[in-house]
């Protein structure tokens, strides 16, 4: 018996063997413990295609249920980032909002800006670049993320590769500012002192999923530019660097309404997105209203975390815009436009 933990579904997971066609089969079965949820202490089968919550094998979804569904169902979920479905943040980077709407923020190489900045968390990142002879401007990746929440700060970052090779793991993490080591192999995990923060590793090298109870969970990859990406975008990439960095999607549990940074704002209920439906390539600007002096800190011009940590419940919003799979149907658009709604 297992619990998940965090406000949006505790968890209580069995097992039920269904034979069939292809023989026994492990289903497991999940219980949400929120009692504000209509399927509070209901017990949902998992999918056959995705029987368990946690599969041996990396390249399987995991069930997952929604406690916040009206349909009170077990859903096939992937375990690593969906770069087409809201909350994702990939390639040079290419966002998604909460509202469902593709947009670019390319901010400037080797500075730091603000993506999610509440009451009671701060996620920044660390953005690398490249600047080709004659280009006006950088192309720039997300090389690391800075969580504070609380009194406390974690950090992951992709490491400076010269030559990639998928049998090396390229993660490094901080928490509290000190070095972070978490064992390599597929379903690895590290808690918190206090197990607010969970780090579970989704492959045996590369991968991750952080989840901060309450708060959010994020599924990150490192990657490399490849050669096809280098030369479908010209981007020129030098031979001693392959600029590693990290494809990341958030799912956000609850959001107060006034939360800020450049994916935070698209989470606010009066947003509207100056990325226009049907634009290709639009880019948002804001670099001076979210930059900070550092992975962990929360001075931009508007930033709103304190580590004190204030919650309201009359300005608090419930959201998990991640969980839905908008990679089928209309998520492989190549950047233009609207992927999916919430």
């Amino acid at each position: 018996m297992t619990k998940f933990l965090g406000r949006q579904c505790v968890a209580v997971i069995l097992v039920l063997f269904v034979t069939g066609a292809m023989g026994a089969v492990s289903r497991q079965k999940v219980t949400c413990s929120k009692r504000s949820s209509k399927c509070f202490l209901k017990s949902i089968t998992c999918p056959l295609q995705c029987p368990q919550v946690k599969p041996t094998d990396p390249k399987m979804k995991g069930c997952f249920l929604d406690c916040n569904s009206p349909k009170c169902e077990a859903v096939c979920r992937n375990r690593k980032p969906n770069c087409n479905s809201p909350g994702a943040a990939c390639f040079d980077p290419r966002f998604i909002g909460g509202d469902g709407i593709v947009f670019y923020f390319h901010g400037r190489s080797n500075e730091h800006f603000s993506l999610i900045s509440d009451q009671n968390l701060q996620i920044n990142a660390r953005f690398i670049g490249h600047r080709p002879t004659g280009r006006t401007r950088d192309y720039t990746w997300i090389q690391a993320l800075g969580l504070m929440f609380g009194s406390h700060t974690f950090s992951v970052e992709a490491k400076k590769v010269e030559k990639w090779n998928d049998e090396v793991d390229q993660l490094q993490f901080s928490y509290d500012e000190k070095p972070l080591e978490i064992t390599e192999g597929h379903l690895s995990e590290w808690k918190s002192p206090e197990e607010e923060l969970k780090v579970e590793r989704t492959s045996n090298k590369n991968s991750v999923t952080v989840t901060l109870s309450d708060f959010a969970e994020i599924s990150i990859n490192v990657v490399p530019i490849t050669e096809q990406d280098d030369k479908i975008h010209n981007y020129q990439i030098p031979s001693d660097d392959c600029f590693a960095h990290l494809e990341v999607q958030f799912r956000f549990i609850g959001l107060s309404t006034e939360v800020e940074g450049v994916l935070g704002r698209t989470y606010r209920p009066d947003f509207a997105n100056p990325a226009k439906p049907g634009v290709a390539m639009a880019v948002v600007g804001g670099e001076d209203k979210y930059r900070t002096t550092s992975l962990v800190s929360s001075d931009c011009a508007s930033c709103m975390f304190s580590p004190a940590g204030v919650e309201t419940k009359e300005n608090s919003l419930m959201m998990d815009y991640g969980t839905l799979d908008c990679g089928r149907g209309g998520g492989g658009n190549g950047g233009n436009g609207i992927v999916c709604r919430k």
